[in-house]
């Protein structure tokens, strides 16, 4: 080994150790946490993050994906994190940035949809005959005409009847209890009412015609009959609706269906009458959903006295849903929503700003609940978030770029150049003979010289 191979690896051998010794006592490396612990006290840990992932983030130490152990993050190295960026106030002003906080706290589950006005199905009569017969005298002619209870419907004429009229008269002249019994037993069954089998008792005359008056207050729902037309106990004459109630028939999407119970408030908002609110309860929740919409049909039962809300009209319906647990949320607008990953814009304040992915949960009017990646009291951008966020990703990117470069360059200097012997390299034990002779191609050329 001659003097030339030691310098060679003297250079190399201190290269490497200087190296090493810049990475111990770095800036902001363990090293340096040791000093400024000892002479400042403890620092304080924002957060845990995984080595390889800056976005991993948690409040406890553990385990990354990889099954590396999370490093904390220091408040002091906030500045340090990839991502960060720092902005000129001049230029923040001029975006519109503005902030706020984080809260934690219940987050009611409200529900925006919209519905229909309906019937109440329970109040609605319908109206049937007992026996076959022609409605000789119509005096509801129209759908939705009002009707009042005891009000005349209709007269209907019928031989069955006629029959059962005189039967029950002709037991009254006979004085045979048991008789007159069955026969007024049968009136009633064929659908003549206790006061007009009174009257028949009293005048004592049998009518062509048998009347039939409505039972409660209403309007026509359905109207199936004109005057003369034939009628049989299967065919539907009308049906009768009461307006003092009203059903409100929403949809909610299938993944707020476990928010709704029976019970629960609700408002109605219509676009006929805009700032006029009427308040129900939450009545039947059914329980197919469409398959066409993915929606579930919601019943809604409303006190309508004024008959203001009327069938088949449009309503925008508010569900007040159970509040939730304590949870962090923040303003819908500060979101910024991705194909896989949703993110924020942290404001570190002095115009330094990152953006920080999270895991959201339910949606609540303006507000948005954040499951993971956001503490209470972190403030962050609710306004000219989106270019904040471009140039925050590109910072991360170069970061992650410069890291990649540094580590190739680390695994570069590692290599113990010391080790590759030059000096040992023995030149001598080359066979130079094996090599072709100088004054072996001088005669061949000689050679060529002659032939020419």
């Amino acid at each position: 080994m001659n003097n030339k191979s030691l310098w060679i690896i003297f250079l190399l051998a201190a290269t490497v150790i200087g190296f090493l010794a810049g990475r111990i006592y770095a800036p902001g490396d363990n090293g340096s946490t040791a000093a400024s612990g000892g002479s400042g006290g403890e620092r304080e840990i924002l957060y845990w993050v995984a080595p390889m992932d800056a976005n991993y983030r948690r409040d406890e130490p553990g385990k990354s994906p990889m099954g590396m152990d999370l490093v904390p993050v220091y408040a002091d190295e906030v500045d340090s994190q990839p991502g960060t960026v720092k902005i000129d106030p001049t230029v923040v002003n001029n975006l519109g940035v503005r902030t706020a906080k984080a809260q934690r706290g219940e987050l009611p589950r409200h529900i925006d949809t919209v519905g229909y006005v309906q019937f109440d199905e329970d109040t609605l009569h319908h109206v049937h005959t007992r026996v076959d017969g022609w409605i000789e005298k119509l005096a509801t002619k129209a759908t939705g005409d009002p009707v009042e209870k005891g009000q005349l419907l209709f007269e209907l004429y019928s031989p069955t009847l006629v029959n059962a009229k005189q039967e029950f008269l002709a037991a009254l002249r006979s004085n045979n209890t048991v008789l007159l019994q069955a026969s007024r037993e049968r009136l009633a069954a064929l659908g003549v009412t206790e006061s007009q089998i009174a009257r028949l008792e009293k005048d004592r005359t049998a009518g062509q015609r048998v009347r039939v008056y409505a039972e409660a207050d209403g309007v026509v729902a359905h109207l199936a009959v004109r005057e003369g037309i034939f009628v049989t106990p299967a065919n539907e004459v009308m049906s009768i609706a009461e307006l003092d109630k009203v059903w409100v028939l929403a949809e909610v999407f299938e993944r707020e269906a476990a928010w709704v119970r029976p019970g629960q408030m609700a408002m109605v908002e219509l676009d006929y009458l805009p700032g006029k609110m009427w308040h129900g309860t939450v009545d039947y929740v059914y329980p197919e959903l469409d398959p066409k919409t993915r929606t579930l049909t919601v019943r809604i039962r409303f006190d309508n006295e004024d008959e203001m809300l009327r069938p088949n009209m449009f309503a925008r319906v508010t569900i007040h849903g159970a509040d939730t647990g304590p949870v962090v949320h923040v303003p819908r607008e500060a979101v910024i929503r991705g194909g896989t990953i949703d993110r924020v814009v942290l404001a570190l304040g002095e115009g330094r700003f990152r953006s920080l992915p999270v895991t959201l949960g339910i949606e609540s009017h303006d507000r948005v609940a954040i499951r993971s990646g956001l503490k209470a009291g972190e403030e962050i951008v609710v306004s000219g978030q989106f270019l904040i966020d471009s140039e925050s990703n590109i910072e991360a990117a170069l970061a992650r770029m410069d890291a990649g470069d540094e580590e190739m360059q680390q695994d570069h200097s590692e290599m113990d150049h010391g080790e590759m012997d030059h000096g040992e390299m023995d030149h001598s034990e080359m066979d130079h003979a094996e090599q072709p002779e100088e004054p072996a191609m001088q005669h061949d050329h000689s050679q060529m010289e002659r032939q020419q």
